[in-house]
């Protein structure tokens, strides 16, 4: 069952680790007291405590044409309570060890949940239930003790066959925490949280629902989901609590996670091997995903931390090297484009590099500075095209500020109705 979910494992582990830890690293860092926060599903009692938690989601997909079975994975975290205990059983703020210093922290454990069906046999609801209990490490001078409660939830599923000569079908998708807690607090609460939780769905034709066909936009329309959102991964549709792209990847140059989506693999590392000895310490005391990170980074070869540097995903065959003098910006296939000497018309008077003008800032700019521009007078610096065919004039102030923009490249933008020329 693994073998048809391993296209997309790199990307859903991703998901199911996003912030897990931050840099730096550490259990007494400010940003890692406050954790968990993409697709919990908190238990039904912490809910009436604050609403503002959910305890379920819905998945809705749309599948093209017939399909013979239906394979879910539910995946989520299991959240590890874990405790500092000395030789004489009695537990302590910290426990120092060899090269680790261990701290109380919530660790977690990957649990998964698989679901297989036949579209006839729908709708259905499957329970499940992860067991919790108490495990002891030994270590010297002390142990760690590490508690988890007990989970129970259902996976709820339905199809409908929609209308239509395309002969489509709409999968439903819902997953709700049916844990019992007597928490009163999110941090309590997390202990009985399926946490980070999202799917994987396999045996289907999907249809992607960011970039539907023409023909099956209304369908798409009528897709409801709630808590995450499903999109194409391969043959795989993966339904995430974390805004995705079709067909997401992990870039090949990363060496491992660091937990921070978005991440700048190579500032985080530059930034996780200037951390001092004591604070290594203490990551590789707050959790053995932090500890091998750590180790990563600080055996990391000079010629991989090189390929972090930058990257070019694609290039453009030309035949021989742009002149030295060649303009900064790109004219692709249109010589005619040169924001130097273009020139847009102002109240019947040509505007184009070093005309002089008057600001009139108009209502339509958010920007509540530019009150304080109304009535400066600048110069000309460029005149601009965007893709959606719109003109933006560049100008630098005239005075000490304009020889600074100049200097930097850095000017201000208007549009043409809001420039008056001055002749």
């Amino acid at each position: 069952m693994s073998d048809m979910f391993d296209e997309v494992q790199q990307v859903a582990d991703a998901i199911l680790f996003e912030g897990y830890v931050l840099y730096p690293y550490r259990a007494s860092s400010g940003k890692n007291r406050v954790r968990w926060q993409f697709g919990v599903l908190m238990p039904p009692s912490y809910a009436r405590v604050d609403p503002s938690e959910r305890t379920w989601s819905q998945t809705e997909c749309l599948v093209d044409g017939e399909c013979d079975e239906l394979t879910i994975r539910l995946r989520f975290l299991q959240a590890q309570h874990r405790v500092a205990v000395d030789s004489s059983g009695r537990e302590v703020p910290a426990l120092h060890v060899g090269d680790a210093t261990y701290v109380a922290w919530d660790e977690a454990v990957e649990q998964h949940v698989d679901v297989s069906c036949a579209p006839a046999d729908l709708p259905c609801e499957v329970p499940f239930r992860i067991e919790g209990g108490v495990a002891i490490e030994a270590l010297d001078g002390g142990v760690l003790r590490r508690t988890r409660s007990p989970l129970t939830g259902v996976v709820s599923l339905a199809a409908e066959r929609l209308s239509g000569p395309y002969g489509v079908t709409r999968l439903s998708v819902r997953v709700e925490n049916r844990s019992t807690s007597d928490a009163t607090t999110r941090e309590d609460a997390l202990q009985d949280a399926l946490i980070a939780h999202h799917l994987l769905i396999a045996g289907g034709r999907f249809v992607s629902l960011l970039e539907p066909p023409e023909w099956a936009t209304a369908y798409v329309a009528g897709c409801e989901n709630v808590g995450a959102f499903p999109v194409l991964a391969g043959d795989v549709l993966l339904s995430s609590p974390i805004i995705l792209y079709d067909h997401p990847r992990i870039a090949p140059e990363s060496q491992g996670d660091l937990y921070d989506a978005t991440e700048i693999d190579e500032i985080l590392s530059l930034r996780t091997m200037t951390l001092t000895d004591a604070e290594k310490r203490e990551v590789r005391g707050t959790d053995p995903r932090a500890a091998g990170l750590l180790d990563r980074v600080d055996s990391m070869p000079q010629e991989i931390l090189d390929r972090l540097h930058g990257t070019v995903r694609y290039l453009r065959r030309v035949s021989e090297p742009p002149p030295a003098d060649a303009p900064w910006w790109d004219p692709g296939n249109d010589s005619s484009v040169s924001p130097m000497t273009d020139t847009v018309t102002v109240d019947g008077v040509p505007v184009r590099n070093g005309s002089r003008v008057r600001l009139r800032p108009g209502a339509r700019r958010a920007d509540a500075q530019d009150m304080f521009l109304a009535e400066r007078v600048g110069t000309v610096a460029a005149v601009l095209a965007d893709v959606d065919g719109e003109t933006h004039v560049a100008v630098a102030l005239d005075g000490p500020e304009g020889e600074v923009q100049r200097a930097h490249g850095r000017y201000l933008y208007f549009a043409p109705d809001e420039l008056e020329p001055l002749r």
